[in-house]
């Protein structure tokens, strides 16, 4: 227990910090913090609130009827003890999910718009648009055409390509096999991740500075991939650390693709089940909304750490 004396101390070096803040407060144009209302009214209501109330949610047992009973941190500890499937099926799904789509499409974002940045601006505009557009449909784009591409009959196209060459006698259930449903996951996301995080990559690599290139020719550097390491990337760690954030949010937040893919929540055998996946299932089929509140600040928490690590990595420093 702190002494009185380091008690004093912390009050008053909190009260200095607060006066600090507020005498900084009275300096500032107040027609910016009106300007700004929208914006703070806004996250206040979408994202401070929710996060409040999932919190409180958490620490009660609630099955959207009755009223929720407040059960302490019982949700958290059948989560950590007795929650078998979460456990063994959809925590390492998710973590291997995030880990290889999370970098892979980071990557595969980068080199993109690397490539077109190299393009003429008519062509780079073209394959811009076409590289994005599957981040816009990618719902629709999994009922049509990937679910009739891996069918588990012989009108699936790849099915139909298999037998055809002779490599298969029957028709393979992709989509019901929990040996197979993963992997087609991890390829459709992998397709379907040139989302605004490219963009970002794309207009970051276009602004760079052009004479930096030039000094650095000048300065005996003669490959592309020295320019990439020490000018290109160093001179848009915003747009990079954009880019990582939103991969790690889309990542952790997927859920749709395996349900989308199977027609089922949970997936078979929980071979695709994610934590969006869970927390659905727990709220709106089990409806246990305390639970599934649980499991949503369980994910907040993930997303948060590694963002924070993100942060450390492509953040601007202080110094």
């Amino acid at each position: 227990m702190p002494d009185a004396q380091t008690t004093r101390v912390r009050r008053k070096r909190f009260k200095n910090v607060l006066r600090t803040h507020i005498n900084r407060f009275k300096e500032d144009d107040p027609a910016a913090y009106i300007f700004a209302l929208p914006y703070i009214l806004l996250f206040t209501a979408f994202i401070v609130i929710p996060i409040v109330l999932a919190m409180t949610l958490s620490l009660t047992t609630f099955d959207m009827v009755n009223f929720p009973k407040f059960a302490a941190l019982n949700n958290y500890i059948f989560l950590l003890t007795s929650d078998e499937e979460f456990m063994r099926y959809v925590l390492p799904n998710t973590i291997k999910f995030a880990l290889i789509v999370g970098p892979g499409g980071y990557m595969l974002s980068f080199v993109m718009a690397w490539a077109l940045s190299q393009l003429t601006h008519r062509l780079r505009t073209v394959l811009a648009i076409v590289l994005y557009s599957p981040s816009l449909t990618a719902g629709v784009t999994m009922t049509v055409i990937w679910r009739v591409f891996f069918a588990g009959d012989a009108s699936g196209y790849l099915n139909y390509f298999l037998l055809e060459i002779g490599m298969i006698i029957e028709p393979i259930p992709f989509l019901e096999s929990p040996t197979y449903l993963f992997t087609i996951m991890v390829v459709v996301a992998l397709w379907s991740s040139m989302g605004v995080g490219f963009l970002a990559m794309l207009a970051g690599i276009m602004n760079v500075d052009k004479s930096l290139y030039e000094a650095a020719a000048i300065d005996g550097m003669s490959t592309r991939f020295q320019e990439i390491f020490y000018i290109t990337i160093p001179s848009m760690k915003p747009q990079m650390l954009f880019g990582a954030v939103m991969a790690i949010v889309s990542t952790f937040s997927a859920g749709a693709i395996g349900v989308q893919l199977s027609g089922s929540n949970p997936t078979p055998n929980y071979a695709g089940s994610l934590i969006v996946n869970h927390i659905e299932d727990y709220g709106f089929i089990r409806y246990d909304m305390g639970y599934a509140a649980a499991l949503s600040v369980v994910l907040l928490i993930i997303i948060l750490f590694f963002s924070k690590l993100s942060w450390k990595l492509f953040g601007e420093s202080d110094g």
